[in-house]
C-alpha cells in the first residue's frame, strides 16, 4: 500500500513537472514569435508612418495629393479595378472546372497556374516586353494598328494580371474539391440549370473562400512592382504606380514624401490584414 502511494506521488509530481514545462515551453515560444513579429513587422511600420509625419501632417498631405503622386494612385486604383474582376472571373471558372470534373490535362492546367509562383515578377515583365516590345514578336504588329501595349497602361495591367490570376483559383480549389459534387447534381436533379445550380448552390457555398482570395488578389496588385517596373517604362504621372513613384521618390532622396506614399500601401496592408482576419472569422464560423 506504501509503495502504491509513493508511486501514485512520484507520477502525480511527473505531471505536474512536465506541465510546468510544457508551459514554459508554450509561453517561450509565443515570445519568440511576438519578438520576431515586432522586430521585422511592427517596427518597420512605425518607422515608415515616422518617417512619413516627420516634418508634419501639412507636407504629409501635400505628399499624397502632389499631382504626381495623384496620378500613381489612380493608376494603381485603376489596374487593379481592372486585374482583379478578371482573376476572380478566371479563378471561379479555373477552380469549378479543376474541382467538379475530371479531363485530359488537368494536372497541366494546375502547374499553368501556378506558374506565377514559381516564375520572378521581373522574368514575367520581360517577357510582355519580348512579345509586345517595339522589337518583340508583336511589336510590328502593334505598331502598324498603333497600339502600344509596353510603356503603357495595358503593359501594367497585363503583367498585374500575370503576377495575380493563382489567388482566387488557388483559394478555391481545395474548398469546392472538399464540397464535392453532390449539392450540384441534387439540384439539376430537381430541374435547375446551370447557371441556377451555379448561382443558388456553388456560390453560396463558395462566398467566403472566393472574398478571402479577391482580398489577396487585390493587396498583391496593387503592391507588385517587379513585373510593373519592367513594363512601365517608369513615366512621370502617366505610368508609375504607387510602389514605382515611391522609388522614385526615394532615389531622389525625397524620403518624407516617399515614406508618405508608402505609408498609402501600408495602410492597405493593415487594412487588408483587419478584412482578411474578419473573412477567416467568418469562414471558420460557417
Amino acid at each position: 500500500m506504501v509503495s502504491r502511494e509513493v508511486t501514485l506521488h512520484f507520477d502525480t509530481s511527473a505531471v505536474k513537472v512536465a506541465s510546468r514545462f510544457d508551459s514554459i515551453r508554450k509561453w517561450l515560444l509565443i515570445g519568440v514569435a511576438l519578438l520576431f513579429l515586432g522586430l521585422f513587422i511592427l517596427v518597420p511600420l512605425l518607422a515608415v508612418f515616422s518617417e512619413a509625419l516627420k516634418k508634419g501632417v501639412q507636407l504629409y498631405f501635400a505628399a499624397l495629393i502632389e499631382p504626381n503622386a495623384w496620378a500613381a494612385i489612380k493608376l494603381t486604383l485603376v489596374t487593379a479595378a481592372v486585374a482583379v474582376p478578371i482573376n476572380t472571373i478566371f479563378g471561379v471558372i479555373a477552380a469549378w472546372a479543376i474541382a467538379k470534373f475530371n479531363f485530359e490535362g488537368k494536372n497541366f492546367m494546375l502547374t499553368l497556374i501556378d506558374i506565377p509562383f514559381a516564375v520572378s515578377p521581373v522574368i514575367a515583365g520581360l517577357v510582355f516586353v519580348l512579345l509586345f516590345g517595339s522589337q518583340g514578336m508583336l511589336g510590328p504588329f502593334l505598331a502598324e494598328h498603333n497600339i502600344k501595349i509596353i510603356f503603357a497602361v495595358p503593359g501594367i495591367v497585363l503583367a498585374t494580371i500575370f503576377v495575380t490570376f493563382p489567388f482566387v483559383v488557388r483559394e478555391l480549389i481545395p474548398i469546392m474539391q472538399d464540397q464535392g459534387t453532390d449539392e450540384e447534381q441534387a439540384a439539376i436533379t430537381l430541374g435547375a440549370n446551370g447557371w441556377q445550380t451555379f448561382f443558388r448552390v456553388t456560390l453560396p457555398n463558395i462566398k467566403w473562400g472566393l472574398l478571402y482570395g479577391v482580398i489577396l488578389c487585390n493587396a498583391r496588385a496593387m503592391g507588385e512592382f517587379g513585373a510593373v517596373s519592367v513594363v512601365s517604362g517608369h513615366i512621370r504621372g502617366l505610368t508609375n504606380t504607387i510602389p514605382l513613384h515611391v522609388e522614385i521618390l526615394y532615389n531622389e532622396y525625397n524620403f518624407t514624401a516617399a515614406f508618405a506614399v508608402a505609408s498609402l500601401l501600408a495602410l492597405l496592408a493593415l487594412a487588408t490584414l483587419v478584412i482578411k482576419s474578419m473573412v477567416e472569422w467568418k469562414t471558420q464560423k460557417h
